[in-house]
């Protein structure tokens, strides 16, 4: 049930998508389909799966692509909390939830290797992307390649970090980026987050109307693809409403299936267009 969270964050994609080419009727714009499917990642609020998509639909929107979703990644604390509160009761804040069963290490092993098999499968155009996240998970649990898993997890992502930063930079020429395009897709990223965190609350409202045993809506909001920063924000402002609420657990359940949501629906993207 919380896995679909992170499904239901992924609407503000799609209609931001469809966002981006209604701005074409603004004099100044003139997004394609590609544009607007690129644009519309951003609402997955996951840079590597933005700068995927983008530098395969649009290149020359890549540079302003990647700062609007790394922009609003960072921006997390503050966006998201105005949208939880105005969307949730304070009872609903307040509301404390089980503790998770423990999970077995044969269950963390199984897991990636599951997820990559399913995705290569049914969507192909995303397993580039979803099997760089199992690698690095099954690396970490199988227990057995410590030292690639520290070597991935420290000296390796920091050493891509700063060949990421300087390859999206080169795309942030003056012409490219100083126009009025660059200002759409950033009021359509802001958008686009909004929509994916105002969705994953209201499914989980919707999930206590229909099911037995409740799920407090705050970790809704968790399904946007920002890993752990949203899953923080949510226990924060749970802690807010109740000391003893403690979510940060619950919430990385929507938290990494919007990681993995996101790269589902770039993979469709990319292959319908």
């Amino acid at each position: 049930r919380t896995a679909l969270l992170g499904g239901a964050a992924q609407f503000g994609i799609f209609l931001t998508l469809l966002g981006a080419l209604m701005l074409n009727w603004i004099p100044g714009f003139d997004f394609s389909i590609r544009d607007a499917a690129s644009i519309g990642i951003i609402g997955g609020a996951d840079g590597p799966t933005a700068i995927f998509l983008s530098s395969k639909l649009s290149p020359h929107l890549l540079g302003s692509i990647a700062i609007a979703a790394y922009s609003y990644m960072a921006l997390v604390p503050i966006i998201q909390p105005p949208i939880m509160k105005l969307l949730t009761t304070e009872k609903e804040r307040r509301m404390e939830m089980r503790q998770m069963r423990y999970v077995s290490r044969r269950e963390k092993i199984l897991f990636p290797l599951l997820v990559l098999f399913l995705c290569t499968f049914l969507l192909p155009s995303a397993a580039p992307l979803i099997g760089m996240f199992m690698l690095g998970n099954l690396a970490r649990e199988c227990g057995v390649v410590d030292r690639l898993s520290d070597t991935i997890q420290h000296s390796l992502i920091n050493t891509v970090t700063i060949f990421l930063g300087l390859g999206v930079g080169s795309k942030l020429l003056a012409a490219n980026f100083l126009n009025i395009e660059t200002v759409g897709i950033l009021v359509l990223g802001m958008v686009a987050f909004g929509i994916g965190t105002a969705s994953g609350v209201l499914l989980a409202k919707l999930m206590n109307h229909l099911f037995e045993t409740p799920i407090n809506p705050l970790i809704g909001a968790a399904g946007v693809s920002a890993v752990p920063m949203a899953a923080r924000v949510v226990n924060q402002v749970g802690l807010q409403a109740n000391p003893h609420n403690h979510l940060v657990m619950h919430a990385m359940g929507p938290n990494v299936s919007g990681v993995i949501g996101s790269a589902v629906a770039a993979g469709i993207l990319l292959s319908m267009l």
